[in-house]
């Protein structure tokens, strides 16, 4: 079936410029096709159709129209109508290249104007490209999950009996911080599985983790305030309070998590902490009981609030999962968030956030001016999903399934990998560090994986300063067979790289 002709709203035609209307109207269509506004194959409106919108005889269209066809610019097809060329002409091409390069050179002149400092900051912060065929990630490929798994059919029932309705709170403007039933069942879970002491009140929805932390850095800090970030740690979380006007405080990381001591010798009263308590992003360590106090203390001596960025808790493979921070705290300094990214798919883009109570109204104006609402028939499909018992299931299920691919991946590390690298100390998660011997080149090293068709990062990508080399592998998007080929495949290229070995 043919496209609906594209609608040619922007022409309008003046019976007092001395010029005849067919040629006005024929100047203003070559001008659409040569300008790329119109692109080859977009099919027009009839003569008719069109002669009615502009209000002149159906004669003025269908001579403009035949003067275009014989110029080559547009094409006539039977059942199809008349459409752009989908082969332009060697003249017109030579036409649009001119026209590019004006383009281009008014451009230039408009980029002169600059950014402001916020947007230079977060326009130069690095962020990878994240890529998947068919619900399958690249071997290695990070944050994604297996996309191939997730009960689509069930997932696709539930939105479209949603989206079947037309209640107002479902179709209207407002959704508030969210719709109440996904409220409950997010502070239900959370209650359950985490340890979080909220009520439905605190829940705040947002458009995915981004959308959380951009909210809260807007809301929580001034230009210059102090932040402590986790060195290395996630890009997303450094960009948005980039884009706040943040000051970035490194503080190193060990196997206990953020070092508290080291975070107060460089700068004892920061604004906001964010922390990956759970499963620090990217080296897996699992914040220790001493330390969770120790920053919970001194959180509430010098008055700063902490963010507890609780991303993939939900995928911890020995022992019991780690309570949260948010459950320890007593003078509501935690802002606790999640996201379904990376149990359910990254493009759901529903995230939470769950702040102290004298916060809500305040975060609940903001949400409105901001934008950062998911659609509400998704939040009503999510609200069902849990509350149906599906998600509990789907996690149980996949937290099995990741954990034998993780064992791959381990497998791999204790043998055809050992002699370049060694695994980071962690427990859960998607996917996992591994340093490199001293010397080692990590960004070259994952250049040349690249070619191999490998999608390794670097760990110095995380870091703001100078640190132990390694490399950052997923593994829950990834089949266990291509896990074994992929691990072989970057043994070789470990090897044909020259990477440093392990004494």
């Amino acid at each position: 079936m043919p496209a609906s002709p594209l609608p040619l709203g922007t022409i309008s035609l003046d019976g007092d410029a001395g010029r005849p209307l067919y040629r006005q109207l024929y100047d203003a269509l070559r001008e659409a096709i040569l300008d790329g506004r119109l692109h080859p194959g977009a099919r027009l409106p009839s003569t008719r159709m069109l002669a009615g919108e502009l209000a002149v005889g159906r004669n003025t269209v269908l001579a403009a129209y035949e003067q275009l066809t014989a110029e080559g610019y547009l094409e006539g097809q039977v059942g199809s109508g008349t459409q752009v060329a989908a082969l332009l002409p060697d003249n017109l091409l030579l036409l649009d290249r001119r026209s590019k390069r004006q383009r281009s050179e008014r451009g230039s002149k408009a980029a002169r104007r600059s950014l402001s400092h916020r947007g230079d900051s977060l326009s130069a912060t690095k962020r990878l490209a994240v890529g998947y065929t068919r619900g399958k990630g690249r071997a290695f490929q990070h944050g994604l999950p297996a996309l191939d798994l997730f009960p689509a059919m069930l997932w696709s029932r539930l939105v479209a009996r949603h989206s079947r309705e037309t209640r107002s709170s479902l179709f209207g403007y407002e959704t508030g911080i969210g719709l109440p039933a996904l409220r409950r069942a997010i502070a239900t879970y959370a209650g359950a599985a985490r340890g979080v002491v909220c009520t439905a009140d605190q829940v705040i929805v947002t458009t995915g983790a981004q959308g959380a932390l951009d909210l809260a850095a807007r809301m929580l800090l001034d230009p210059g305030d102090p932040v402590w970030v986790e060195e290395p740690g996630y890009l997303g979380a450094r960009g948005a309070l980039l884009g706040a006007g943040a000051t970035l405080v490194p503080v190193p990381v060990d196997g206990e998590g953020i070092d508290i001591v080291a975070g107060i010798a460089r700068q004892p009263s920061p604004r906001l902490v964010h922390v990956t308590p759970s499963h620090q992003f990217p080296l897996g360590a699992t914040l220790s009981l001493q330390r969770r106090l120790a920053l919970l203390d001194h959180a509430g001596k010098c008055g700063a609030w902490i963010i507890e960025d609780d991303y993939d808790s939900e995928y911890r493979y020995q022992g019991r999962p780690v309570p949260s921070l948010q459950g320890l705290d007593r003078t509501e300094s935690v802002i606790y968030m999640g996201t379904f990214a990376k149990t359910l798919f990254p493009a759901l883009k529903i995230g939470y956030l769950i702040v102290p109570k004298h916060l809500v109204d305040a975060f609940g104006t903001a949400i409105r001016i901001t934008g950062h609402v998911p659609p509400a028939s998704l939040q009503a499909a999510l609200a069902d999903f849990i509350g149906e018992g599906h998600y509990g299931s789907h996690v149980r299920r996949m937290r099995s399934l990741y954990a034998e691919r993780r064992s791959i991946v381990l497998s791999a590390l204790e043998n055809e990998l050992s002699p370049y690298l060694r695994a980071a100390p962690g427990e859960g998660g998607l996917q996992l560090s591994a340093f490199l011997a001293d010397g080692a080149n990590d960004g070259a090293i994952c250049e040349e994986a690249a070619k191999a068709g490998l999608h390794v990062s670097p760990l110095s990508f995380y870091r703001l300063e100078e640190g132990r080399p390694g490399l950052y592998m997923g593994y829950a998007s990834v089949p266990e067979a291509e896990l074994k080929h992929a691990a072989a495949s970057l043994a070789g290229v470990l090897h044909a790289a020259g990477a440093p070995r392990f004494p």
